[in-house]
């Protein structure tokens, strides 16, 4: 039996990539963080102590697409032709959607929920001194594009 993941002594290793022919591959992540009511409005009027929270937490969120393979061990390192963080202010919470882009032999899926999930904690960080009760939830892989296995659309959205 040969474990695709493993490398022949039998510890695991990096997928390897290189016969893979480059294509042109995007994936679209989202999360969310519910917050007080009083906290969306701090953040509306540009009054939490530590600055701009959406600009902050955009920034955040597309340099966090760009150091994925920093984070998570068996991550390809990507060049990223695109990264953006769009966000979806609620009456009591903050959505947050990623875009990643890129034009290679793997696909853009962990830089996409890397940034949402770096986005959020943003969020949480500039926002914690005035809501500590704030809930980061519903991660989640939305769609994707290119490379062998096609496209996926999550259906429960």
């Amino acid at each position: 039996m040969k474990f695709t993941h493993f490398n022949e002594e039998g510890r695991a290793c990096m997928v390897e990539v290189g016969d893979k022919e480059d294509t042109k591959r995007t994936a679209k992540a989202y999360g969310r963080i519910r917050m007080k009511r009083e906290t969306v409005q701090l953040i509306k009027d540009g009054l939490i102590e530590k600055g701009d929270v959406l600009s902050v937490a955009q920034i955040a969120g597309i340099m966090a697409s760009k150091k994925t393979s920093h984070l998570i061990p068996m991550c390809h390192n990507i060049f990223l032709t695109g990264s953006n963080i769009r966000f979806n202010i609620l009456e009591d919470a903050v959505e947050i959607e990623s875009e990643v882009k890129t034009v290679g032999k793997t696909g853009v899926e962990m830089e996409a929920l890397t940034a949402v999930s770096i986005a959020t904690l943003t969020i949480y960080d500039m926002c914690k001194a005035v809501d500590k009760d704030m809930v980061i939830e519903e991660i989640k892989l939305m769609e994707k594009h290119g490379g062998k296995s096609g496209s996926y659309i999550r259906k429960d959205k």
